[in-house]
């Protein structure tokens, strides 16, 4: 069987093992992948092959900004310790500054694009390999400005949490602390005005809920129970609505006053926080053991 370089791409990919080395199990195995796999395993040169299945839900995310154009990444590791391996941490500078000068739209497309005599997909096949870890390109986001609008970046806990802020008007410290804001209290929209219907019905639902199972409100006449649960849906809206939250800064006024008081509304913004949504493992320390002793 012929040996393509695609076919030894694959085996790369499953294995982690080197180019050479992958391709010569593949001359070894006459062209059979899988057997090829327990060749790589059995000279104890793959060292990804059980990695595909572990979870990665710590790492890093970064946030960079170049002219009009600003992108950020997170790439996940399976513990946190990896995370600050300078590797790792070099992997993930060059894969924001790669996606940054990309015009890549999905996961796929990044991981192909050129790097030195390889591709991103090669350098994180690379760190897997080498630092022993399940390392992977979780996500990214690229955002473009108009030039009369101004970048705001945020980075905290070296990289759990990255935030990205556009605005009008004000300057880049203001930008700045709107990004600061954004990482810190966590809104998911601009305004309540921004907020879908389905959102604000599945909170005056809730809401309602809850009142009908507060003894303290049984028997309030009707209108004054509505008025009631109105204001609760307000004050919980408000909570994710970014200019009605109290600004970091200056507890007395809120995002919206600030913004103003500078002559700036906010356009965009984006926050990433490291492994959200992801459902780790949690596995029993002794019976871990237990397994591996044969118990």
């Amino acid at each position: 069987m012929q040996i393509t370089a695609s076919l030894v791409k694959e085996l790369r990919e499953m294995t982690g093992a080197g180019m050479m080395d992958c391709k010569n199990a593949l001359v070894e195995c006459d062209g059979d992948k899988e057997k090829a796999v327990d060749w790589l395993r059995q000279k104890g040169i793959a060292k990804s092959a059980k990695k595909a299945g572990r979870i990665a839900a710590e790492g890093l995310s970064r946030v960079i900004t170049a002219g009009n154009k600003a992108c950020l990444v997170e790439i996940n590791s399976e513990t946190d310790f990896v995370a600050k391996n300078e590797q790792f941490l070099d992997l993930l500078s060059q894969t924001v500054q790669t996606i940054l000068n990309s015009d890549a739209q999905t996961n796929e497309e990044a991981l192909a694009l050129p790097v030195g005599e390889g591709t991103l997909n090669d350098l994180f096949i690379n760190a897997t390999a080498t630092i022993g870890e399940k390392i992977v390109l979780r996500r990214f986001e690229i955002v473009k400005k108009e030039d009369e609008e101004t970048f705001g970046s945020y980075m905290h806990m070296g990289g759990k949490i990255s935030a990205l802020a556009v605005i009008k008007g004000g300057n880049e410290e203001v930008a700045n602390d709107v990004a600061m804001q954004v990482a810190s209290m966590n809104p998911s929209y601009i305004s309540m005005n921004d907020m879908p219907k389905d959102v604000v019905e599945h909170e005056k639902t809730v809401q309602t809920e809850i009142a009908k199972n507060d003894e303290k409100l049984a028997g309030k006449p009707e209108k004054v129970l509505e008025g009631i649960i109105a204001g609760r849906v307000s004050k919980s809206l408000q909570e994710i609505s970014l200019v009605d939250q109290i600004y970091f800064r200056d507890q007395s006024k809120k995002v919206g006053k600030f913004l103003q008081e500078s002559n700036a509304e906010v356009t965009k913004f984006v926050r990433y926080f490291v492994g959200e949504g992801i459902e780790k493992r949690h596995e029993d320390f002794a019976e871990e053991v237990a397994k591996q002793m044969g118990k």
